[in-house]
């Protein structure tokens, strides 16, 4: 029912980068590059339930379920999101960062599993917190 419907914003991943030592070495870490967010509505349940348990796997520790209908979007288990925070985009759709180059909002859950049906897909997703 769209009267359910609320807004979030996802953001898919789309690539990893090398992190440079302070010589232009690489260090043998990564920084993880993700799209811009995109804005969308879709039915997000308060809390996990034992239904959605079962759906996913008992084993599958998550927070929310987001239920859409097949095919609008493309999240999968590698995207980030926005659901209790509305991220600050600049002009371009970009994140919005602070003087230091730390995301001023970043995203509040990751997806942890997704379940496609004959004609809807669940997404199952867990709160982080993510320091700059």
């Amino acid at each position: 029912m769209n009267r359910n419907k609320v807004k979030f914003y996802y953001a898919l991943y789309e690539s990893r980068e090398p992190i440079m030592n302070q010589y232009g070495k690489p260090s043998g870490q990564h920084k993880v590059i993700y799209g811009n967010p995109i804005e969308e509505y879709a039915n997000i349940s308060a809390a996990k339930g034992e239904t959605q348990t079962r759906q996913f796997g008992e084993n599958e520790s998550y927070d929310k379920v987001i239920v859409m209908d097949l095919g609008t979007l493309s999240i999968d288990e590698y995207s980030i999101l926005w659901v209790d925070t509305e991220p600050q985009l600049n002009e371009d759709g970009s994140l919005a960062v602070n003087d230091k180059g730390e995301v001023i909002t970043p995203h509040d859950y990751v997806v942890k599993k997704v379940a496609k049906s004959l004609n809807n897909v669940s997404i199952a997703i867990s709160k982080v917190t993510v320091s700059g």
